[in-house]
């Protein structure tokens, strides 16, 4: 095998490599933000203060980590859905 191919081979084998360890590194960061340890409910429901409405709810998150009631665009929504994302959420206590 020239020189030529034996590099080729080299660099199509760890491009690869690279390409699996991003893939793997997104799906780890993408599992790890929405498992992050939010509050919920009894069903598993975020609870969070909405900030648009200054209001107690309990939301589903979808995988972008925008609750439910998220409305694209509004400030307040864009804000919390980066809060929930990051995982600090403003939310209440029972009692």
């Amino acid at each position: 095998m020239s020189n030529r191919r034996r590099l080729a081979h080299l660099l199509k084998v760890k491009l690869r490599s690279a390409g699996r360890q991003y893939e793997e590194a997104r799906r780890a960061y993408r599992e790890g933000r929405t498992s992050a340890d939010l509050p919920t409910d009894g069903s598993g429901q975020l609870r969070i203060v909405c900030r648009r409405h200054a209001e107690k709810r309990t939301v589903t998150v979808d995988a972008e980590g925008r609750p439910e009631c998220f409305d694209a665009g509004h400030p307040d929504c864009e804000g919390c859905a980066q809060d929930v994302r990051e995982g600090v959420v403003e939310t209440w206590t029972d009692g």
